[in-house]
């Protein structure tokens, strides 16, 4: 390991077992179920702008246990940004390809220098912003099942959040490739430039995961984060 680097720093993720109680894992379950009930069927497998859609969701990131995990690496301004949910049901057992996260969520479009690849998802505004600002940023993924190598775990190409070029996906080297199984309250910390991606399950049923995003900054020139908190 590089001389003042931590692993996070250097494979651009961490895993966590056991950092969250059942019960809480459970509470969390009951709130998105009852959020995804009144949606389309179609859209269960995937659930977006939890922060303002589910209070359980705003209420967990600001939990005790979670910021214990997020202070020490962003300091004790950082924010929970964008919360999203993933399964792998029959209806949704697709494959993610490998890709990295490059855009935020914000609440309208202003043109500031370094922000651009403006796009709309779900009535959101998205903006790709500059490479600095993700490189501040940090996603915390909770197991909300247990992820074993058969329903479909994401798969991390430790270290490709530092490559000069993150822009180009189809130099990922896939043969380095890590599959990230572990026990039900598991947490994965991992920077938003990670290389990941993760394949159908083989026997679907159920591999929810809460994904949540925190920054340490605001933007400029009027942007504002679509769900700070």
């Amino acid at each position: 390991m590089e001389p003042g680097l931590s692993p996070l720093d250097v494979h651009g993720y961490r895993f966590l077992p056991g950092s969250v109680s059942d019960a809480a894992c459970d509470a969390l379950v009951a709130a998105l179920c009852e959020h995804a009930a009144r949606l389309p069927s179609s859209r269960r497998g995937g659930l977006r702008n939890l922060l303002s859609a589910v209070p359980a969701v705003a209420r967990f990131a600001r939990s005790p246990v979670i910021r214990s995990l997020i202070e020490p690496i962003l300091g004790a301004d950082a924010c929970a940004v964008r919360g999203l949910f993933f399964d792998k049901p029959r209806s949704a057992n697709w494959r993610v390809p490998w890709h990295r996260d490059r855009v935020i969520a914000v609440r309208e479009r202003r043109e500031v220098p370094g922000y651009g690849a403006w796009s709309t998802k779900d009535g959101v505004v998205h903006v790709e912003p500059p490479r600095a600002l993700l490189d501040g940023m940090l996603a915390l993924r909770l197991h909300l099942d247990a992820v074993d190598a058969d329903n479909g775990p994401l798969t991390v190409i430790p270290g490709s959040h530092r490559d000069v070029d993150v822009s180009d996906d189809a130099a990922i080297e896939e043969a380095r490739a890590i599959a990230i199984t572990g026990e039900r309250g598991s947490v994965l910390l991992m920077r938003p430039l990670l290389a990941h991606a993760s394949q159908p399950a083989k026997h679907p049923d159920h591999r929810r995961v809460l994904h949540l995003e925190f920054a340490a900054c605001g933007l400029p020139g009027g942007i504002e984060w679509y769900e700070r908190r």
